[in-house]
């Protein structure tokens, strides 16, 4: 890969500063070989709700246990946990000024039963760059990438422990702002939905 390209991990709808990223760069890799970690973005989001944030979980297997990569992780689907993120993304969006404009499409991704968590994220990820009008090529990587070699390395810097880095990030209008106040680095779902066509130019200013 291009040493001054930025390595990220794959993620479920993914968080502002990760599409931050994506605006800013021409071309972005993501890390398919790695060994999965549990608790982290990858198969996870925050979205903010009438009672604060929510933490949605997509259910995965392990086919090779604890050593299984990335790019093998499988989609569990043994509960309805697609149903119950979408009514809890309905829930907390229905009233933001742009969810009309793009509810179909997260929602017939959504309907849909993937194989692979990395499929699941690349179709979201798809419809996110389409909708935001952001032209980075996302290619994924063929084999590990030791972090030795990768000077724009993100793989593990993105998590709910974490600050986002490299920038601040200003408030913009929420939902349910007046009840708790503005939430910083939710799932881009949540920018585009309150911001619409305005996501673009929020993310390339951070």
């Amino acid at each position: 890969m291009v040493h001054n390209t930025p390595l990220l991990s794959t993620a479920y709808l993914p968080s502002v500063q990760y599409m931050a990223c994506l605006a800013k760069y021409t071309t972005v890799y993501i890390e398919q070989h790695e060994t999965f970690p549990k608790q982290t973005f990858r198969n996870r989001t925050l979205i903010a709700t009438g009672n604060g944030p929510l933490m949605l979980n997509v259910p995965v297997s392990r086919p090779q246990g604890n050593h299984t990569q990335t790019g093998n992780i499988t989609v569990s689907y043994h509960e309805p946990w697609n149903i119950r993120h979408w009514r809890a993304i309905v829930s907390a969006y229905n009233a933001a000024p742009y969810f009309l404009y793009y509810r179909d499409g997260f929602e017939e991704i959504l309907s849909q039963h993937f194989s692979l968590l990395s499929e699941l994220n690349d179709a979201l990820l798809r419809y996110i760059l389409c909708k935001l009008k952001i032209k980075c090529k996302v290619i994924y990587t063929t084999d590990y990438q030791s972090p030795d070699n990768i000077q724009l390395d993100y793989r593990n810097s993105m998590t709910s422990k974490k600050k986002p880095f490299d920038f601040k990030m200003p408030p913009y209008s929420q939902v349910f702002d007046t009840r708790h106040g503005f939430i910083p680095n939710l799932s881009v779902i949540d920018l585009l939905f309150n911001l619409g066509p305005e996501s673009k130019n929020y993310l390339q200013a951070l």
